[in-house]
């Protein structure tokens, strides 16, 4: 059964890769309907990136962007979303 509530949730993104950059942006775009907010902050010191993402959205819909990101070589992600509240 397809759960069609949204639900609000946050996203952590960890680039590795900087070359991957590109790749990610990409992908952000593609789901821009899905993000409320972003915050990314170069890590100079140990040469990497974080993302924070605010999304809201299906389950499935967050799902495929984090299928998406965690498919691009360099990338690490991890998500949470709100419990789903009981009628």
């Amino acid at each position: 059964m397809c759960d069609n509530t949204k639900r609000l949730g946050f996203i952590g993104i960890l680039v590795e890769d900087l070359s991957s950059a590109e790749a990610v942006n990409e992908a952000l775009s593609k789901y821009n309907q899905l993000i409320v907010g972003r915050m990314g902050i170069p890590y100079r010191d140990r040469g990497v990136s974080v993302i924070s993402l605010v999304v809201d959205g299906t389950n499935d819909e967050v799902s495929a962007l984090t299928g998406t990101l965690g498919r691009i070589p360099g990338i690490s992600v991890k998500s949470m979303l709100e419990k789903v509240k009981k009628a």
